[in-house]
């Protein structure tokens, strides 16, 4: 009852006061099944969805305890990797962000490339002129000295390759740990943080160029010394540095894969080189086999895939010539001089790619031992979420100095097991 029909408990019924206001009309009837008042209100929305839900549905969220996929902000999922997306998390590299790494790759092959051709072209052009216009008694003189320019003019390719080499290996380094946590650096960025480590990676490389150097030394030098005795000796020393070269091959094979995330070490987590080296030969223990692996599979991959683009095109250059112009002549030369600059500027390009390729591989080779080893995973987890609230973080790569060591345990999403995370 409204207020303006409000009478007193036994009164008599009295209609409504003078100065009540009119009731409001009644509304029209709808269709039928609708209501007098319209059609009915719509349900509810459903609730929103939290963890574990999906949208629109009303199943309950997870039991406490229960796994979860673990976040994927970037490149990598937050986990350790399976061996399928260690594989092919490095091509992966090189989709996500095109232009600055195969443009870095690129940039890197050319500069070799074209600082090989400045030095030798002119140096070759200068040596076979002089043999053209030498006499005869000096041939053999002049020849000497252009065998000796050749190799010490090999030095300046050397260098330059071994400086490129190391910056790429920094640049990849740096695009797979920021592609991680879901960063995209451009061309410009990956190289200004790359060249802040860009003495220690030099300085890595050489020190790799050098053992090379003096194991090859040591074993010319045993032929050499073998061969001055007599022909028997001659052929003794051969077949002893073969046997030495293939030993020292498995040796440098095993000692490679221990010290292959030293390149990693050295730009993540800013240590030195003989501290890098330490490192690297720790977080291997245990997973020699599998880094050895996955190093060999993806440069086989590498190398399948060069020989199919690059081989298919010289050899169709070599027949179309053949056809073409079987005397060999003014067409069958033209041929030959595209073919070769085509098959030049492909062995370019996919060596910038392999380049690529195999730098990103060892920078994730390195984050997964770490995340299986040492829990970076739970560490990249609360980073991604501090940086989500606009809390400070810090570098989350870089191990805590002069704090006690951290133990903990980050649950394996397919068995269950949990692995021990210590701080090395």
């Amino acid at each position: 009852m409204s207020d303006h029909e409000w009478q007193a408990p036994g009164a008599p019924a009295q209609g409504p006061r003078p100065d009540a206001p009119p009731p409001p009309p009644p509304a029209p009837a709808g269709p039928a099944g609708t209501g007098a008042y319209g059609p009915p209100p719509p349900p509810p929305p459903p609730p929103f969805a939290g963890p574990g839900e999906h949208p629109g549905s009303f199943l309950p969220p997870p039991p406490p305890g229960a796994w979860t996929p673990p976040p994927k902000p970037g490149l990598l999922p937050l986990r350790p990797l399976g061996f399928g997306t260690l594989l092919w998390a490095p091509f992966r590299t090189l989709r996500r962000n095109p232009a600055a790494t195969f443009g870095s790759g690129l940039v890197v092959q050319l500069i070799s490339a074209v600082a090989t051709a400045a030095v030798f072209v002119p140096f070759l052009a200068v040596m076979i002129s002089r043999l053209e216009n030498a006499a005869e008694a000096d041939a053999d003189a002049i020849m000497s000295g252009t065998v000796g320019g050749f190799l010490l003019l090999m030095l300046v390719p050397v260098a330059i390759s071994v400086v490129a080499s190391a910056f790429l290996q920094g640049v990849m380094v740096v695009e797979v740990a920021s592609g991680t946590l879901g960063d995209r650096l451009g061309f410009g960025a990956l190289w200004r943080r790359a060249a802040r480590r860009i003495w220690p990676l030099i300085g890595w490389t050489l020190l790799v160029g050098a053992a090379l150097l003096v194991g090859l030394a040591f074993l010319i030098a045993i032929v050499l010394l073998t061969g001055t005795i007599s022909p028997v000796g001659l052929a003794v020393g051969i077949a002893v540095a073969a046997i030495l070269a293939l030993g020292l091959a498995v040796l440098g094979a095993w000692i490679g894969v221990k010290l292959s995330l030293v390149p990693s070490v050295i730009v993540l987590e800013h240590a030195g080189i003989r501290t890098a080296m330490a490192r690297s030969w720790r977080l291997t223990d245990g997973f020699y086999w599998r880094t050895f692996g996955t190093l060999i599979l993806v440069g086989v991959i590498l190398n399948l895939a060069a020989n199919v683009v690059v081989q298919p095109v010289s050899l169709v250059g070599t027949l179309l010539a053949v056809i073409v112009d079987p005397t060999g002549t003014g067409a069958a030369l033209t041929i030959t001089i595209v073919t070769t600059v085509v098959t030049l500027v492909l062995s370019l390009l996919i060596g910038a790619i392999t380049a690529v390729v195999q730098a990103a591989l060892v920078a994730v080779i390195y984050i997964d031992l770490r995340m299986r080893k040492e829990g970076l995973d739970l560490e990249l987890e609360r980073h991604v979420e501090a940086l989500g609230a606009g809390l400070p973080v810090d570098d989350p790569y870089r191990p805590p100095t002069g704090a006690a060591p951290f133990v903990g345990t980050s649950a394996m999403p397919a068995t269950g097991s949990e692995r021990p995370a210590t701080w090395s």
